[in-house]
């Protein structure tokens, strides 16, 4: 067969490009617009750099600054009132991401506590952030914990500091409660897995993603880093999900730069069981911040996890999505300071 030639009027070539030059201007559109988000993502990791003291090796570990220098506050509408700190014996905070994130998230919360003369730490756990370990190999809640226990290890004897824990972080706050309470005068669970003894992190967002038999046998999620015929190692929801479960009141620039910075969440930790025990674990002074337009940790959730296991004290964020740091930062930082400086 010869090649084939189609004869076409002037009127018809004239409607294909018409067509052509609207797909372009459409395909422009949308590339502008990506172009504008992946700017704005790259300006805000450049934000987090900047604030940055030093690193530690591999971990994105950040050690607020010693000095009396102030920081200027770029998220506050008015001028930002600096708090009184003399109710605060511990002014040490150590902020633990949860699953997914990494140092990156808190870069506002840093910035504000720094202003009110505080000491913001924060660091990737394994498999996190810029962390290079493989989020496949991390198998136990001890081994994605590790960094916050090496930190805690080399305190200084009678150092003390206030752990925060967001989300899947509240399960490495409460193993460090547990073999290390004498280095934590207060800790803060941020919408987070404040499990009992005995209990699974897993186990506090069943309601959301089903049993963890139902979700290791079925999800879509699943991610099985040594082969089909394992068992999987770990989970990362769709973008669109990650926008719709963690980020429902976040401002545009946060949701970007979380979308090309979250990783994978490895599934061994999730799945263990904490062992709490009343001597330790049990001791520990303990509060929570419930966020109530939270659709991956559901307020009702949140309700029952402070019921279950009772905190000294509970405090609430109205119009809050799973991550205050981002949709609802001043709101956040003044709770914290309240809850420093409570005896």
């Amino acid at each position: 067969m010869g090649n084939r030639f189609t004869c076409m009027s002037k009127k018809d070539t004239k409607d294909i490009g018409s067509r052509s030059k609207r797909v372009n201007r459409s395909q422009r559109k949308l590339l502008a617009e990506e172009e504008f988000l992946h700017r704005q993502a790259l300006s805000m990791a450049l934000h987090q750099h900047q604030l940055s003291q030093r690193f530690d090796g591999s971990m994105s570990r950040r050690i607020g600054s010693t000095s009396s220098r102030r920081l200027a506050d770029p998220f506050a509408n008015g001028k930002q009132v600096p708090e009184s700190l003399e109710n605060i014996k511990t002014k040490k905070f150590i902020l633990v991401h949860g699953e997914g994130f990494g140092a990156w998230c808190w870069y506002k919360t840093i910035a504000l506590l720094e202003e009110a003369g505080l000491l913001p730490v924060t660091f990737d756990l394994k498999g996190s952030g810029i962390d290079l370990t493989d989020t496949n190999s991390v198998a136990t809640l001890a081994e994605y914990s590790k960094p916050l226990i090496e930190y805690l290890e080399n305190l200084e004897e009678d150092e003390k500091v206030i752990l925060v824990g967001h989300s899947n972080g509240g399960a490495c706050v409460s193993y460090a409660l547990e073999h290390f309470s004498q280095k934590i005068s207060k800790a803060i669970f941020i919408c987070a897995t404040m499990v009992s003894d005995g209990q699974r992190p897993f186990d506090v967002f069943a309601e959301e993603l089903g049993s963890a038999e139902q979700f290791m046998q079925g999800s879509k999620f699943l991610i099985h880093g040594n082969g089909k015929d394992k068992p999987p190692t770990g989970f990362m929801f769709e973008k669109e999900q990650m926008k719709g479960l963690y980020f429902n009141q976040s401002p545009a620039k946060d949701v970007a730069l979380a979308m090309v910075s979250m990783r994978p969440i490895p599934l061994g930790p999730i799945m263990e069981k904490l062992s709490l025990s009343p001597k330790n674990y049990g001791t520990s002074r303990r509060f929570f911040i419930q966020t109530l337009d939270d659709r991956a940790l559901s307020p009702d959730v949140q309700e029952k996890l402070v019921r279950e296991n009772p905190p000294e004290g509970v405090f609430k964020i109205k119009g809050s999505d799973h991550c205050p740091f981002f949709s609802k930062p001043q709101s956040l930082h003044k709770m914290l300071v309240e809850i420093a400086q409570i005896p």
